[in-house]
């Protein structure tokens, strides 16, 4: 009779200990403090980014460089192609030759950061092509924003950010009418790119 009231005393006690491990709970996770918004104001309305500086960190740095330099302000998004994506960020395009467009940028290239696919909504640095640029060296500032999946170019181009928020601004801008080289007739400023701190 003492052996099992000892057993059974035996079993409450780790019965009991084991309970509060059970039904422990678990803390909440903390808010991502660390995400790199930036919002592009256009004068079709803005468009957020988040960018990826852990796939394109040299990519993303330049971006948010530019953006608190006030670097972008006045350029244009010069190359709209319907089904496809967006291009901005040229320096060339705040003047009225538009033969230009295009052509501009800091006087540097970013090394390559290729890796991520090109899905809608990505926003990725233009560049040269092969011929003159075989190391895929990125424009210094010419980005462009897929409006649809492109999957075509991956692995050939530096993907560093995506549209978390205002494709519907980008699904805008792509539809406007353009001329032969695929430049808006009526010209879609970037007013301001805004980096949320």
């Amino acid at each position: 009779m003492k052996y099992y009231l000892f057993t059974f005393i035996i079993v409450i006690l780790f019965g009991c200990a084991d309970k509060p491990s059970i039904e422990k709970k678990e803390k909440p996770v903390a808010e991502d403090t660390s995400r790199k918004l930036v919002i592009i104001q256009t004068t079709m309305g803005n468009i957020t980014v988040e960018l990826n500086e852990k796939a394109a960190p040299k990519h993303a740095e330049n971006f948010l460089k530019l953006a608190k330099e006030g670097y972008y302000e006045g350029t244009t998004f010069h190359r709209v192609i319907p089904g496809f994506m967006i291009q901005g960020g040229d320096p060339n395009s705040k003047d009225n030759d538009r033969s230009n467009d295009g052509m501009g940028g800091p006087d540097y290239r970013i090394d390559a950061e290729i890796g991520l696919p090109h899905t809608r909504g990505v926003i990725a640095a233009a560049r040269q092509g092969d011929a003159v640029n075989p190391q895929r060296k990125s424009n210094g500032s010419q980005f462009y924003i897929t409006v649809a999946d492109a999957h075509f170019l991956d692995g050939q181009y530096s993907v560093f950010g995506k549209v978390v928020d205002g494709m519907e601004t980008a699904d805008k801008i792509v539809a406007v009418q353009r001329d032969a080289r695929d430049n808006p007739l009526e010209k879609v400023v970037i007013t301001k790119v805004i980096v949320v701190e």
